[in-house]
């Protein structure tokens, strides 16, 4: 009962200083002794089971929570609705690979050489994340945490990359990059690739493993066999002692665009065909999800989990997706590249309808999960994001005056983009660094650097200082790329962050 009524003042003070506190600098200085003072209130509940859902690809207009009118996802606008919906959430790269080693590391992956996709079946280079990086599955599995990974890895296929050796104790999935979705089709395409000998069988059609052990019967499409195996660990992990961490790590909607005859149904009012699959792919998860929420409720566990939804990059237009209202998608350092839909949810901890403007970024959840988890955070852990849990339970501003980085290389040059506050600074195909007021100027469409050319210097310059960070890549989406990369003598960052 005490931890009840203390968990309700907290609830309420919280939502008090989310109505009287802009995560903007607005009334910052009148409120900054106030929110002190109280922070040492708030007494978060230790040690809550964390569930961290992630889709592959998810446009930011996709959801119901921000703003879909045509994709329907119930259960994801419903944890939305009752936590807080983050509207300035960044991810560490525009794409796959090197978006996941920057979310389960802390790091940029161009810090530690993955700044590129792992190319298709990797086993055959077999490279993958240094395993001196700690992750953060390794960094809670070690503070008492049974820890599961469902879905998709891509960060190394062969064994001393394997997820059971980075710190997860169930892994059910596939270790590439991508998979297919119906399994009597991808079953017949991989049982006819062994039949003709081919000596590499393309990785979005090799079986499903659980634990480093052949799955034979994954007779369900694959979003809901991936869901079917969260709930089952939800179901195992209550019967323990300790606390749990789940990775659900959907590749959906990423391509193939491939979806269940009845879940494009739901979906016939929608003409264009990938948009259709499309909303039916993300409609699959959404039905996961609930699955999950009524697992938890259940087993008794729903009030003791915090739930993380987001997406690793931005979506692909040209895949059905819409980012509404920025500017591009997916491989892009403009917003719609690496800019998601986020939401935190914590029935009775995290604030209630609550929107909180201010940027945050996935590489803060490494800390953040740690301070939840009461974990030990090696002294040499580099960690380029920050606890954020105080800012979200008070709705205050938490990156004041500090970066948020993204960088895709392309062939010969590099795009970069800096937020910091307001400011958006953005060098994108080989033309002049931009900048963008992003609070007023969402779309990316009105470039302000002439107006405010001191903001403009000082943000190109310390992306440069950024850049020093870097190391080269240790490998490249395909053979060719890092063939044009060394003799081009990449990645030329002299000329990156030259300014007119």
């Amino acid at each position: 009962m005490k931890k009840l009524i203390k968990t309700l003042i907290v609830s309420s003070l919280t939502l008090f200083l989310a109505t009287s506190c802009n995560s903007t600098k607005n009334g910052a200085d009148e409120s900054k002794k106030s929110t002190e003072s109280i922070e040492t209130v708030i007494n978060t509940p230790k040690r809550p089971n964390i569930i961290m859902i992630l889709c592959d690809d998810l446009g930011y207009a996709d959801v119901g929570f921000n703003g879909s009118k045509d994709i329907k996802t119930p259960a994801l606008d419903a944890l939305a609705a009752t936590g807080t919906k983050f509207t300035s959430g960044y991810v560490p790269h525009p794409f796959c690979g090197p978006s996941r080693a920057g979310i389960l590391t802390g790091r940029y992956a161009h810090t530690i050489g993955a700044q590129f996709n792992l190319p298709p079946n990797s086993e055959t280079i077999g490279e993958g994340i240094d395993v001196n990086e700690k992750f953060m599955s390794k960094m809670l599995n070690e503070s008492g945490y049974r820890t599961g990974l469902v879905g998709k890895w891509h960060l190394g296929a062969i064994d001393k990359y394997h997820p059971n050796n980075r710190g997860f104790d169930d892994f059910y999935g596939f270790l590439g990059g991508g998979h297919d979705y119906h399994p009597n089709e991808y079953k017949a395409k991989f049982a006819d690739a062994k039949k003709r000998g081919a000596d590499v069988i393309f990785e979005y059609l090799l079986p499903l493993e659980h634990n480093g052990k052949e799955v034979k019967d994954d007779d369900e499409y694959l979003t809901d066999e991936l869901s079917n195996h969260g709930v089952q660990f939800i179901e195992e992990s209550s019967k323990k002692d300790n606390p749990f961490f789940l990775f659900m790590s959907y590749n959906a909607p990423h391509t193939p665009l491939e979806a269940k005859k009845e879940d494009m149904e739901l979906f016939a009012d929608i003409k264009d065909k990938d948009r259709r699959t499309y909303a039916a792919m993300v409609y699959a998860v959404d039905r996961g999800v609930q699955k999950i929420v009524e697992t938890l409720k259940a087993t008794g566990e729903y009030e003791n989990t915090l739930i993380v939804f987001y997406s690793d990059n931005g979506g692909r237009p040209d895949k059905g997706a819409s980012n509404f209202p920025l500017k591009e998608g997916k491989g892009s350092v403009y917003e719609g590249g690496f800019r998601v839909p986020m939401f935190f949810h914590w029935k009775g901890v995290v604030p209630s309808g609550v929107i909180y403007n201010s940027p945050v970024s996935a590489l803060d959840l490494y800390p953040t999960f740690a301070k939840l988890a009461d974990a030990k955070i090696p002294a040499a852990k580099i960690l380029d994001g920050k606890d954020m849990w105080n800012n979200i339970m008070i709705n205050r501003e938490g990156r004041i005056d500090d970066n948020i980085f993204v960088m895709r290389h392309r062939n010969g040059f590099s795009d970069v983009g800096v937020r910091n506050g307001k400011w958006k600074a953005v060098k994108a195909y080989n033309q002049p660094w931009k900048l963008f007021d992003i609070e007023k100027d969402i779309e990316e469409a009105n470039d302000v650097s002439n107006a405010y050319p001191k903001v403009l210097k000082k943000l190109v310059a310390d992306a440069q200082d950024w850049s020093k960070t870097h190391i080269q890549p240790r490998w490249w989406h395909d053979e060719k790329t890092g063939i044009e990369w060394k003799a081009d003598g990449m990645p030329h960052f002299d000329k990156t962050f030259h300014l007119n």
